[in-house]
This record gives C-alpha cells, sequence and structure tokens, in this order.
C-alpha cells in the first residue's frame, strides 16, 4: 500500500470517528431538549417495556424502559454527559500532570530528572482500583472523585512519552538555532519542542479519553463511581446485569454507546499517528 493510500484511509477513519464522537458529545448537550422524559424519572407501570414501543400516555420509548419504568433512551443521553465528562475531565488532569512532569524531567538537573523519572515510575505501580477502594472507605463515591483519582493516576505515560519526545527534539538543529537567536529554554519549550511534540501526545491523549471513560463505566458497575439516581453508562451497565435475559435492551444500549467512543477514540489516535 503507498503512503498516499495510507494517508487517506487513515484520515477516512480519524475523521469517522471525530465525527461519531462528536455527535455522541452534541447529543449530550442536548440531552434535556432529546430526551423523552428525566434521568430518574419512576414510572412502575411502564416497567421493562421493548423498544419501539408506547406507553398507557402514549409516550414513544426507542430504547425501551427499566425496571422502574425509566425511558433508556433518557437515562443513556443524561449518562453521556457524565461519562463524557468523566473522560475529558480525566485527561485534562493527566495531561497537565503529565507534561509539567516529563518537560520537567527533560529539562531538570540530573538528579531532578531521575527524581521525577522516578518519581513516575513509582506512580505507574499504584493500581487505581486499590486507590478508590480506599476512597469509597473514606467519602462517599462520586463522579469528582472518580475524576481526582483517575486524573491524577493516569498521568505518567503521558509523561514517559512527553520527556522521550522533548529529549528527542532537544537534539535538533533549530534548538541550537533558537538557542542562539537569544530564546530563553522556556520559550524554546512552549514554542518549538512541545509543538513537535504534539502529536504523539495527542493520540495518547485521545486513546485516554476512551480509556478512562470505559474505567469510568468499570467503577460505576462495581458501585465505586457515579450512584444511583445518577446515571452514567457504567451504572446503566449495572442495572441491566440482573435482566440480561427478560430485557436485554437495559444494558445493551449504554453498551454499544461505550464501545462506540472508544472505537471512535482509537481511529482519532491512530489518524493522529499516522499523519504526524
Amino acid at each position: 500500500m503507498h503512503a498516499d493510500d495510507r494517508r487517506g484511509r487513515w484520515g477516512t477513519s480519524a475523521a469517522i470517528g471525530s465525527g461519531v464522537l462528536a455527535t455522541l458529545v452534541v447529543l449530550a448537550i442536548i440531552a434535556p431538549l432529546l430526551a423523552p422524559s428525566g434521568a430518574t424519572q419512576d414510572v412502575v407501570a411502564t416497567r421493562f417495556l421493548a423498544p419501539l414501543t408506547r406507553d398507557a400516555h402514549g409516550l414513544y420509548h426507542l430504547f425501551g424502559t427499566d425496571r422502574l419504568g425509566r425511558d433508556v433512551l433518557s437515562r443513556l443521553l443524561f449518562g453521556a454527559r457524565i461519562s463524557l465528562a468523566v473522560g475529558g475531565l480525566t485527561m485534562a488532569i493527566s495531561l497537565v500532570l503529565g507534561v509539567a512532569v516529563g518537560a520537567g524531567a527533560a529539562f531538570a538537573p540530573p538528579r531532578l530528572s531521575t527524581l521525577l523519572l522516578g518519581l513516575t515510575d513509582f506512580a505507574l505501580g499504584v493500581p487505581r482500583v486499590v486507590l478508590l477502594l480506599l476512597l469509597a472507605a473514606l467519602w462517599p463515591p462520586s463522579a469528582v472523585q472518580v475524576v481526582i483519582v483517575l486524573g491524577v493516576t493516569g498521568w505518567m505515560p503521558i509523561a514517559r512519552l512527553v520527556y522521550g519526545e522533548t529529549r528527542s527534539q532537544l537534539g535538533r538543529p533549530y534548538v541550537d538555532g533558537a538557542a542562539a537567536l537569544g530564546a530563553n529554554r522556556r520559550r524554546i519549550l512552549w514554542r518549538h519542542i512541545l509543538p513537535h511534540a504534539a502529536p504523539p501526545v495527542l493520540a495518547a491523549v485521545t486513546l485516554g479519553v476512551g480509556n478512562a471513560i470505559t474505567l469510568e463505566a468499570g467503577l460505576s458497575f462495581l458501585g465505586l463511581g457515579v450512584q444511583p439516581p445518577a446515571a452514567s453508562w457504567g451504572s446503566l451497565i449495572a442495572s441491566g446485569r440482573d435482566t440480561v435475559v427478560n430485557a436485554p435492551w437495559v444494558g445493551l444500549a449504554p453498551g454499544i454507546a461505550l464501545v462506540l467512543v472508544v472505537v471512535s477514540c482509537t481511529l482519532i489516535a491512530d489518524g493522529v499517528q499516522e499523519h504526524s
């Protein structure tokens, strides 16, 4: 396969991934306008209605209802707000910490650089789930807690990537040229090195968003994340685990949405890496 054909293929894949992810974000933002009912509606008389049916009040349920008569589509849209926000905020925290530690280690004196890299390796060995279990024992689990824990335990791969890319760029002639023209280290870092290192970092961040959403879903499934009656995709999947035989649509809809986000993030990351 020629390079141009490969670029075109990955460009199309990245465009598809971006389109799907952007569509899900827009749907999450305008959820109150699209949702047939609220995320916490409780109408027991309409429980376990199949998809594409109407209830006794004439309300159409595209994805059916759950055990409490709540519209699955409504909860899916409102859950998208929490799940996508958790993924985005988590990676924003990880990006800030990762860039700060990685770039600092690349520019710091040898001892400080070794200390920062050692801190990164130590943080890589801290299991997230154990930390969340500890925090859940001290405070009630919440979306804010999930964002903070996933953010402060997910910056290490980005730090390692930024460190490697920065060290690689420091040996390039343009860095010496910028220094000869009087640019200080901070200007060289922000105006020259980090823009050149951005594509692989952005690819890692995009993949991290999908990973963070998956982790949030897993934690909510275990009861360590978003707590009912608030809706997230993980809690929706958890609510459908006991009805997988008689009402599979309850957990299937959020599961498909989760897969779409992860695949979209993967396509975007592949496209960014291929065009870098």
